[in-house]
C-alpha cells in the first residue's frame, strides 16, 4: 500500500471538480483529481450536452413535420437512431479520450477509482491513501435506488445514450426532466412511448398549466401517460421484453426496454463521510456559504453532492467552484456564491422553462401580486415555424413593478428564460422590460406583448 501527500485532493472530474482542479494547481499547488469513471463528468459525458444532441433531432424532426404543407412539402425525414448515436459519440468521445491527458498537463496528479475517507485528511483509492491539506468533494449525482421488485431490469440514462437501435415500445419511468425530454425525442423517432409517473402530474418543479398544455401536446405526438401509478415489479423475459406490473391495477405494461427517468441523489454513499467527520444528509455534503463543511474545516463540497440548498444545475456547480476555489487556500473566508435568480429548463419539445417564484409561492409571500398568462400558440411568432403548443405566466408585484417569476412553454423558451434571468438578478422591473426594444421579429420581441 503506498501513500501520497497533496495539497488539495478533488473527488470527481466534472464541471465542478474539474475546473477547481486546474485553477489550484495552475496556481502551483500540488493537486490530485479523483474520478471512479470516465474523466469528464456527467454533464459532458453523460448528461446536458449529449442530451442536447438527441433534444435537437427530435426538435428538427418535429418543426419539419408541423411545416409540412406550409413550410414544406415533403415531411418524410426520420431519425436513424444509429446515426444519431454515432452523431452524438463525436461530441463525448473526445473529452473521454482527451480531459485526463489535459488535467496531466496541468501537473495534476490522476487516480481511478471509488475514493473513501478513512480519516480527516485521509482518503483511499484501490489501496492508495492520498493525504491532502484540503479535499474538495464534487462527486456529483447519480440515479436514485428504485424501490421495486426487477430494478435491475431498467435501463439507466447514461445506458440509454450509448442504446444504437431502439425496440418498438418504450417505457420511461418518472416524469422528471430525463423522462420528458428523451420521450418527446422517442415518439419523434417512431416508437411507441409510455410515461409512467407515481403522482397526479409530470414535471412536479414547473408552472403546471404550462405543464398541462405541454402534456397535451406530447399526447398528441404519440407520448402517453399513467398518472397515479405505482410499480410493483418489471419482469423480464427470455426474449429480453419486459413485462412492468403495478400495484394498483391488474393488467402489466409490456414493452422492450424501460428507462430510469425517477429522480437524482448526491452520489456520496461510497465516500465512507463519517470516517472523514463529514457532517452529511440524504441532500448531500453539508456545507455553510463558503461551500466548506462545518465538521471538517478542510472538506469542501461543490455541485450535485453539496447540500446548499440550490437547483441541482450546472450553472450552480460552476458558481460553486468559482467561490470554492477561492475559498480553498484563503486565509479568510469572505467569498460566497452569487447565484442570482436561477433558470431550469427541461428540454422537452417544445421547451418548458422557469425562474423565480412559482404562482403558489408568490401568493403565499406577496399580496400585491398580478398574474400575467396566455396561451400564444396562435401569436405570430409561434405560427411562423408551424403549429406548436406556447403559453407564459408572468408573476408581477403590482404595487412596485418587481417581476417575481417567469414561466415560459414554446418555441425558444429556453432562450427567452435568460432575459428574465437577468431582469431579476439587476432589479429591471417589468416597466423596464417592456420598455426595452429588442430585435423585431424574434421571441424576445414577444416579452413586450407579455408584459
Amino acid at each position: 500500500m503506498s501513500s501520497k501527500q497533496f495539497d488539495l485532493v478533488v473527488l470527481g472530474t466534472g464541471p465542478s471538480g474539474g475546473t477547481v482542479a486546474s485553477k489550484i494547481a495552475r496556481s502551483g499547488k500540488r493537486v490530485a483529481l479523483v474520478d471512479s469513471r470516465t474523466f469528464g463528468g456527467v454533464c459532458a459525458l453523460r448528461g446536458c450536452n449529449p442530451k442536447k444532441v438527441y433534444v435537437n433531432a427530435g426538435q428538427l424532426v418535429d418543426q419539419v413535420h408541423r411545416g409540412n404543407g406550409r413550410l414544406v412539402s415533403d415531411a418524410s425525414l426520420q431519425i436513424d437512431w444509429k446515426q444519431l448515436h454515432a452523431f452524438k459519440t463525436e461530441f463525448t468521445q473526445p473529452v473521454a479520450d482527451k480531459k485526463e491527458q489535459s488535467f496531466q498537463d496541468d501537473g495534476i496528479k490522476t487516480f481511478h477509482g471509488v475514493a473513501r475517507f478513512v480519516a480527516p485528511d485521509t482518503i483511499d483509492v484501490v489501496g492508495t491513501k492520498l493525504t491532502a491539506e484540503r479535499f474538495l468533494i464534487a462527486t456529483g449525482g447519480r440515479p436514485r435506488e428504485l424501490s421495486f421488485a426487477g430494478a435491475e431490469n431498467v435501463t439507466r440514462s447514461d445506458e440509454f445514450l450509448e442504446l444504437e437501435t431502439l425496440p418498438d415500445h418504450v417505457v420511461f419511468i418518472g416524469g422528471g426532466y430525463i423522462s420528458l425530454e428523451f420521450a418527446g425525442v422517442v415518439a419523434r423517432a417512431g416508437r411507441r412511448v409510455t410515461v409512467i409517473e407515481k403522482n397526479a402530474r409530470v414535471l412536479a418543479g414547473f408552472d403546471p398549466d404550462l405543464v398541462d398544455q405541454l402534456t397535451g401536446s406530447l399526447r398528441d405526438n404519440g407520448v402517453q401517460f399513467q398518472l397515479n401509478a405505482e410499480i410493483s415489479r418489471v419482469e423480464k423475459s427470455k426474449d429480453g421484453r419486459l413485462q412492468i406490473h403495478f400495484a394498483n391495477q391488474e393488467s402489466p405494461l409490456p414493452c422492450g426496454l424501460a428507462i430510469h427517468g425517477a429522480g437524482r441523489v448526491p452520489n456520496i454513499d461510497e465516500l465512507c463521510l463519517s470516517q472523514g467527520e463529514i457532517v452529511h444528509g440524504e441532500n448531500g455534503v453539508t456545507v455553510n456559504s463558503f461551500m466548506q463543511n462545518p465538521t471538517n474545516p478542510r472538506v469542501f463540497a461543490t455541485g450535485d453532492c453539496a447540500d446548499n440548498g440550490m437547483p441541482r444545475l450546472t450553472p450552480v456547480a460552476n458558481e460553486d467552484a468559482r467561490i470554492a476555489a477561492k475559498n480553498l487556500f484563503s486565509e479568510k473566508l469572505d467569498r460566497v456564491p452569487d447565484y442570482g435568480h436561477v433558470p431550469k429548463v427541461a428540454f422537452t419539445i417544445p421547451s418548458i422553462a422557469s425562474v423565480g417564484l412559482s404562482e403558489e409561492e408568490a401568493r403565499q409571500t406577496n399580496h400585491n401580486l398580478d398574474v400575467l398568462s396566455d396561451d400564444i400558440s396562435s401569436w405570430g411568432s409561434v405560427r411562423k415555424i408551424g403549429p406548436t403548443v406556447a403559453g407564459y405566466k408572468l408573476l408581477i408585484d403590482s404595487k412596485t413593478d418587481v417581476i417575481l417569476g417567469a414561466h415560459l412553454l414554446g418555441p425558444s423558451a429556453e432562450e427567452t428564460i435568460n432575459l428574465f434571468a437577468l431582469a431579476m438578478k439587476f432589479n429591471l422591473t417589468a416597466t423596464d422590460m417592456k420598455s426595452t426594444l429588442f430585435a423585431f421579429p424574434t421571441f424576445a420581441s414577444d416579452v413586450r406583448s407579455m408584459l
